[in-house]
């Protein structure tokens, strides 16, 4: 169903964890050593857990790290219960706390709930790092500042943002984007993207990559 990932530096959490959400039908990735996930491509999970205590990096700091990378949310396990913990670890970026020791149920329903949370927010909402889709009203902002996109330049980057880190050659974007009966043809899409690069840039964002002789992606 989802796709999560799981730090906590003890062995038998994660266990638990992996056994309690894959048995709910989710994939799950266990991670017990938090700096490893500072390598790692985040982008592709839907939810990530994080323990507090941790040795080397505490979740409060792995969390600061990470927020910039993903918008899903990002919930805390922590045997601290108190509201100056509570009230830092979201100021952090996290979305929720599960206090341990936690009941397979409530683990499963906090999860769940998130998640069907999240995919409410995207039919109208999309969001990749700093950039935000107003996906109805086909706007994109960063910080709050409207970007001055063109309708073929904005749909562009949505389709681009919707298939994040997934890499589209030319011909595919324009075929997406303005079907098989487009009244142009696909090298219009290098004069777009080089217009979104510039619009973008003068916010200090780049999220449109070129891969060579293959085509672009949404980072």
């Amino acid at each position: 169903m989802a796709n999560l990932l799981a730090v906590d530096d003890e062995p038998a959490v994660l266990a638990l964890i992996n056994n309690i959400l894959h048995k709910a039908g989710h994939t799950v990735r266990t991670v017990s050593e938090p700096t490893q996930v500072l390598n790692m491509q985040l982008g592709t999970y839907d939810l990530i857990l994080l323990d507090v205590m941790m040795p080397k990096m505490d979740g409060f700091a792995l969390c600061r790290k990470i927020r910039s990378q993903v918008d899903c949310p990002i919930l805390f396990l922590t045997a601290k219960a108190m509201e100056n913990d509570v009230v830092n670890g979201l100021g952090e970026g996290a979305d929720d706390f599960i206090i341990k020791p936690f009941g397979a149920g409530e683990l499963r329903a906090r999860i769940d709930a998130h998640l069907r949370r999240e995919r409410r927010e995207r039919r109208n909402v999309l969001c990749t790092g700093e950039v935000h889709f107003n996906l109805s009203g086909k706007e994109i902002t960063i910080q709050d500042v409207p970007i001055p996109l063109t309708k073929s330049e904005y749909e562009i980057c949505e389709f681009l943002a919707r298939n994040r880190g997934q890499v589209f050659s030319k011909d595919k974007i324009y075929e997406s984007v303005f079907g098989f009966n487009g009244e142009s043809d696909s090298s219009t899409i290098v004069e777009h993207i080089k217009n979104v690069r510039a619009k973008l840039a003068k916010r200090q964002i780049s999220p449109v990559e070129t891969v060579w002789g293959i085509g672009y992606r949404w980072k």
